[in-house]
């Protein structure tokens, strides 16, 4: 072992911690300082208590208050809309098919399922311009928005695309 390259060794080094509890062992300074020890750390001592570190746990607790408010809200505003008054628009299937189906005079989900169940799907592929892709797009919508589909007995077509 080389010589003057090692620190002085404290076999006798008292360690104090917050809560007022001491011992002593060996290390490299004579007096050690600590936040948390065994004798109240929570997980040793099965309290619930939390030691927050720079208020994390606070921030923490704000944003999932936040969370569960905006989650509130828009399950408020679930329920407010009736299904079949959502608009086109938030079904997602492109400005062309959009502005297609509004020149059409569909403005609503309830609008498109009226027109498939009393005309199938020619009275969509029969708008102007609307074709067998955005016939498929707007009936995959419709069930994932969880809508009944009329005549809709072979989902294996339209989904295969």
């Amino acid at each position: 072992m080389r010589e003057g390259i090692h620190p002085t060794w404290y076999s006798d080094c008292v360690v104090v911690c917050a809560c007022g509890n001491t011992w002593t062992t060996g290390a490299t300074q004579p007096e050690l300082r600590t936040d948390v020890c065994s004798a109240c750390h929570p997980f040793y001592t099965g309290e619930q208590r939390i030691v927050d570190t720079e208020g994390q746990v606070d921030r923490f607790m704000r944003r999932l208050r936040m969370r569960d408010q905006m989650q509130a809200e828009a399950d408020q505003r679930a329920e407010e809309k009736t299904p079949l008054d959502l608009p086109v628009t938030e079904l997602e299937l492109g400005t062309r098919n959009e502005k297609l189906l509004a020149e059409a005079g569909l403005e609503t989900a309830g609008d498109l399922i009226d027109k498939l169940a009393s005309e199938g799907d020619e009275g969509l592929l029969g708008i102007r311009g609307f074709g067998q892709k955005g016939l498929i797009d707007v009936k995959r919508r419709l069930r994932m928005r969880g809508f009944e589909v009329p005549g809709d007995a072979d989902n294996d077509e339209d989904d295969s695309e």
